[in-house]
């Protein structure tokens, strides 16, 4: 019995070692990204997943609008934009589109 017993301790042991090593740190990346793109905002330059770099000039529920080149704009959705490379100034929403 006490055998038995000896053997599970590595296993019991090993559950908390594998959670704060693995779990929690992407759980935490996963709650900071999502807050990255919810405070994503006009103006805002943004690299995508992809790699390709552009200006946020729409953003809506589970899109954005993205400018890669002038007069380039195409529809990414939220979850692929990977860094929000420098924040743009807030625009009003009735301005016209530079």
């Amino acid at each position: 019995m006490t055998e038995s017993l000896m053997g599970i301790w590595p296993l019991l042991l090993m559950v908390p070692l594998f959670y704060f090593l693995i779990l929690r740190p992407q759980q935490k990346r996963a709650k900071d990204h999502q807050l990255m793109i919810t405070n994503l905002k006009r103006g805002d330059m943004i690299e995508l997943s992809s790699g390709i770099i552009g200006k946020v000039v729409r953003v809506e529920d589970k899109e954005v609008g993205v400018e890669v080149a002038q007069g380039v704009t195409v529809k990414v959705v939220k979850g692929l934009i990977a860094v929000v490379r420098t924040k743009g100034e807030p625009a009003p929403a009735n301005d016209a589109k530079s």
